[in-house]
């Protein structure tokens, strides 16, 4: 029986380092534009020398590192999710979805081998 092993992956590749872009420019822009605007925050509070003021935004910039904690690692868990897919695939899928975890966990020379091996 011929089984059809659907290519999304590895017909879109493309698609997918793109993706795979976006995710690392994400990954790296986002948290340092909220720890920036955090610190801008922090002080505006301090030259107003205002004690609220100054607890307030000192609060605002830890939950902004924070946010920007967890935004910087969004890329590495789905990298794992899709590397605990892969694993616990059969042969046929299991070349397909390593195609779309290597394409969005390493968008760069790594994707576009793994494209053309397959």
């Amino acid at each position: 029986m011929l089984i059809m092993v659907p290519s999304i992956c590895s017909e879109l590749w493309e698609v997918w380092q793109i993706i795979g872009w976006v995710l690392f420019v994400f990954k790296i822009v986002i948290p340092l534009i909220i720890i920036l605007f955090g610190v801008i925050d922090l002080g505006k509070a301090v030259v107003a020398s205002k004690d609220d003021e100054i607890k307030k935004s000192v609060k605002s910039l830890a939950m902004r590192a924070v946010a920007g904690i967890v935004i910087f690692f969004v890329p590495i868990i789905v990298g794992a999710v899709f590397s605990l897919v892969t694993e616990f695939t059969e042969e046929p899928y299991k070349t397909e979805y390593g195609i779309c975890a290597t394409c969005i966990s390493h968008p760069g020379e790594e994707c576009e081998a793994a494209a053309s091996e397959r």
